[in-house]
């Protein structure tokens, strides 16, 4: 199994792990209820895709 021949610095290191840093996942507003949804999703609350309903929620049964 290969070994390292030297210690790696700690900056050699942290420009490694640079890239794994997590982002914050993008958020839209739902154009008929307002609420925060996922960009490209059906709006969880009211059911609507592009200003259509498409599934039926807990509300409207």
């Amino acid at each position: 199994m290969a070994n390292p021949k030297s210690k790696h610095t700690r900056s050699r290191r942290g420009n490694r792990r640079s890239h794994d840093a997590l982002s914050k996942p993008a958020v839209s507003t739902c154009s008929q209820c307002g609420e925060p949804k996922r960009p490209h999703n059906v709006c969880h609350k009211c059911g609507t895709y592009k200003g259509r309903e498409v599934i039926k929620t807990g509300e409207e049964l």
